[in-house]
């Protein structure tokens, strides 16, 4: 493993599709949902410390509190920290930026704060082959799932001929997908060229930035300019400049305009939390299917999710239905639905109900 290797947690956002359970002061990443008892970006940094030099969080400033009060080893060292949220390619071009001030070899992996991951061996193998390919070839890197089944919520990456760098096999990428139909899903998973886009990604800090220079030339020019303000000290003109910056996943603005992309795949099992639906299937489930968090009585109930720990509920009849309990508000939709949770919170904001967010 590279001396050079640095982990960045990307832990920003307020996981709108797990309202009312995730909010703005509370967002998904720090609620222990994976059934551990531990909070997502605990497991996030516990994955990955065993392979870095050091792990970096990078968070918005509203959530650097939380973070150190969940992540107390972590230091005032381990923050790279965002005025405010301003998409995927500002958040990782600040913290390649930033690495590089720091170690001018520097090779980092992204892996998101949200993730629930299991089979650490195959996990901690692939970001190994990753790092050394990133570091040796002088090109992003990123990290595809085998998929397990014709997911239609997930990216794909179509993948092409294999490559190879000192040694270090990888795949050529032929472009990205987003959340195919049912029908293509299963095309490309009975195809064998396709893998699941987990938006894990390793690269050469120095080669990302010229990357981000080539085809995204605001967002560079405009990092450095908040960079400067740092160094010189003045966090009010970087937060100015950095909230003026557009706003734009890293997917689009460099990797699928790159021409310097490899995808490495890989086999451990993984689960991006974005749902309620989602969450369902990683728990344990009774005989019938459902999944019950607190004091619940199902009578006559099959796959259905309860998540009310303070207060009972009473579920009779109903299959595939998704009931989730908070102190102020409660959730009830069918599991098929549970992706519109996130039109609710869009709703909540123009009616101007930010109590509830």
């Amino acid at each position: 493993m590279s001396g050079h290797l640095y982990a960045v947690i990307p832990a920003g956002g307020a996981g709108t599709r797990l309202w009312p359970r995730s909010r703005r002061g509370a967002p998904k990443h720090v609620l222990p949902l994976s059934g551990t008892g531990r909070p997502l970006v605990r497991e996030a940094w516990e994955r990955v410390q065993p392979l870095a030099r050091q792990v970096f969080v990078l968070t918005e400033e509203r959530q650097v509190a939380v973070i150190h009060d969940l992540l107390p080893d972590l230091g005032p060292e381990g923050l790279i920290v965002e005025p405010v949220a301003r998409g995927t390619t500002n958040a990782l071009g600040l913290a390649a930026m930033t690495l590089l001030e720091r170690d001018p070899e520097a090779v980092m992996v992204s892996t998101a704060a949200d993730h629930v991951i299991r089979g650490l061996p195959a996990f901690h193998d692939a970001i190994r082959r990753a790092a050394a390919l990133a570091e040796r070839s002088h090109r992003l890197v990123t990290i595809g799932l085998q998929p397990r089944y014709a997911a239609t919520g997930f990216g794909y990456i179509e993948v092409g001929d294999e490559v190879e760098f000192e040694g270090l096999q990888a795949l050529a990428v032929r472009g990205f997908v987003e959340k195919p139909d049912a029908e293509t899903a299963r095309r490309y998973v009975e195809g064998g060229r396709h893998l699941w886009n987990l938006n894990l990604f390793c690269w050469r800090c120095d080669v990302f930035v010229e990357e981000l220079r080539r085809h995204g030339r605001e967002h560079h020019d405009g990092l450095r300019a908040v960079l400067e303000a740092r160094r010189a000290g003045d966090e009010r003109l970087a937060a100015e400049r950095y909230a003026r910056l557009p706003v734009e996943a890293v997917d689009y603005t460099v990797m699928e305009r790159t021409d310097r992309l490899l995808v490495v795949p890989a086999g451990f099992e993984w689960t991006d939390v974005g749902s309620w639906s989602e969450l369902a299937g990683l728990l344990e489930r009774d005989e019938a299917g459902n999944v019950v968090e607190g004091p619940a009585v199902l009578l006559d109930a099959r796959d259905c999710f309860v998540s009310a720990p303070d207060k009972l509920v009473a579920v009779i009849g109903m299959e595939g239905v998704v009931v989730v309990d908070t102190a102020d508000a409660l959730l009830v939709c069918p599991r098929s639905r549970a992706q519109d949770v996130k039109r609710v919170v869009e709703q909540l904001e123009r009616q101007g109900r930010t109590e509830y967010l």
